[in-house]
């Protein structure tokens, strides 16, 4: 118990520190910041074992304050480029389809923004992975829809993937919002595929379960505790406590979990 409220406070710090160093994460001119990799995806030149990486960074311009972008990316076995599944509001008004799947380096700055790994799941098991989440890719209802908030957005499609496969067991930040837009349903899975969430049109809500823990929606902002890797999730802020072990070693995948 001593040792996880220790963890809890040097996060609370960790946290604060990070708010403040970054302006609250805003880019000062997105037209011009670097999209260059970070360097957290394997080679997948010299990586012939399947890949999948879910991906989350600040949004551009004043958005960056309050939310991320999330993306998914994919690396089938023996392939030798990374195909990412993401949503895009730029897209959505050039051609009508928000949908955008595409070959692309998957660590690249968002904007400037240095993109966090929040799950990734590589080895035995994973090419099987990566065709469910093809599938669900495609199968998004929300495509020919983009709303910054409440959704549906880039988080609402992560999510809905997520859920689709929940071997991923991705934890989105509190900062991706629009993870609990649901469209005219009020009930579902946590956007991880585990448990179970409440959402008023991603405005009002709440859900729990055995990756997130416990989180309150309120105006699409999230608020939550985290009793497994204890922490805080609070909008703007992001998640203040121990990181989260989200599956970043070499492992097999269990296809059928409970």
């Amino acid at each position: 118990m001593w040792r996880s409220g220790q963890l809890l406070s040097r996060g609370l710090i960790t946290g604060a520190e990070r708010v403040i160093v970054s302006g609250g994460a805003a880019s000062p001119d997105w037209h011009t910041t670097s999209r260059q990799p970070v360097g957290l995806a394997p080679d997948p030149v010299t990586t012939p074992e399947p890949v999948v990486q879910v991906y989350g960074a600040r949004c551009s311009r004043w958005r960056g304050y309050f939310g991320v972008h999330t993306w998914i990316a994919v690396k089938p076995v023996g392939a030798r480029a990374y195909t990412v599944y993401e949503v895009l509001g730029s897209r959505f008004r050039r051609t009508g389809s928000a949908l955008a799947i595409r070959m692309r380096a998957p660590d690249t700055r968002w904007f400037g923004h240095v993109p966090e790994l929040l799950a990734e799941k590589r080895g035995d098991g994973v090419n099987a992975l990566i065709g469910r989440i093809d599938k669900a890719a495609r199968e998004y209802p929300y495509a020919g829809r983009y709303v910054v908030w409440p959704g549906p957005n880039s988080n609402t499609f992560t999510a809905w993937v997520a859920r689709s496969v929940p071997e991923l067991e991705v934890d989105l930040p509190p900062t991706a919002i629009g993870k609990d837009y649901l469209g005219h349903r009020l009930t579902a899975t946590a956007p991880s595929g585990r448990g179970f969430q409440v959402s008023l049109s991603g405005v009002l809500g709440v859900l729990a379960s055995s990756v997130e823990g416990f989180e309150i929606n309120v105006l699409g902002l999230t608020f939550g505790v985290d009793p497994y890797f204890p922490a805080f999730k609070l909008p703007m802020i992001g998640r203040l406590g121990a990181a989260r072990f989200n599956g970043m070693e070499t492992h097999k995948v269990a296809l059928h979990p409970s």
